[in-house]
Formats: C-alpha cells, structure tokens, sequence
C-alpha cells in the first residue's frame, strides 16, 4: 500500500505521514504514530475497550513471530469497510490517536492542568521545617 492511498483512506481525518521502519510504515499525526501499514494492511493503536470494538468488526491484531515466539501488539486491522468510507476511517484514526496521546502521556494542547505548588515540607520528606 502506498503513501497517496494511505492519504485517500484517511482524507476526512486529516494529513497523515508516513515514516518507513520495520520493513513496513509508521502512521504519525500530530507528531505521534497511531498505526502502521504491513503487508498491505492498516493497523491502528489501541487499548482493550477499542480492541474490542475492532474485534466485532472482524478486525484481528498485528502479530509477528519473534525468536519462536508469537508477539501481539496493541495494534489491530482497520475494518475492511473503512477503507471505503473515509468518515469511518477518520473516526476510527481520531480514537486510535486519543490512545496514542494517552500512553505518551501527552494531551491536546491548552488541556493539560497545572501543577500544583509543592510545599519545602513535602519536597524533603523526612526532614521538619519549622
């Protein structure tokens, strides 16, 4: 699968780059990779309850042999009908993207709450401040 038809499955949810690695390709937006393509197939990151919801799909996760050894990743195929529906296709992107920012520890700018002040006393446990 190439990078123009990549673009045409994912135009309603916005640009998309595609980074080579691991013989296949990265799928980044907003900086953070949210799928990738092997084998001519898209998988899309995601957690259990979006895993689960593919899976009712009939979509099954990415999983490659390693040493003898079958290894699963949190990674699973986007439904064969959204590679015709673009709209499904960028809901399904904008979920997998959610669960990237999530396990990056990232959110959307202007989301993120402030820190609160530690106070000396809790920065130096152990020790009475008085």
């Amino acid at each position: 699968m190439d990078e123009a038809a990549i673009a045409d499955i994912f135009a309603a949810f916005g640009p998309v780059r595609c980074r080579r690695m691991f013989g296949g390709l990265g799928l980044y937006a907003d900086g953070l990779m949210f799928g990738l393509v092997v084998r001519d197939h898209i998988y899309l990151k995601t957690d259990g309850d979006f895993a689960r919801a593919l899976e009712m799909r009939g979509a099954e996760p990415f999983v490659y042999e390693a040493r003898g050894r079958k290894v699963t990743l949190s990674y699973w195929m986007l439904p064969e009908a959204a590679l015709d529906d673009t709209e499904d296709a960028a809901e399904l992107a904008r979920t997998a993207l959610g669960i990237a920012r999530r396990a990056a520890g990232d959110t959307p700018p202007g989301t993120r709450k402030p820190r609160a002040k530690q106070s000396r006393r809790e920065r130096i446990p152990g020790q009475d401040i008085t």
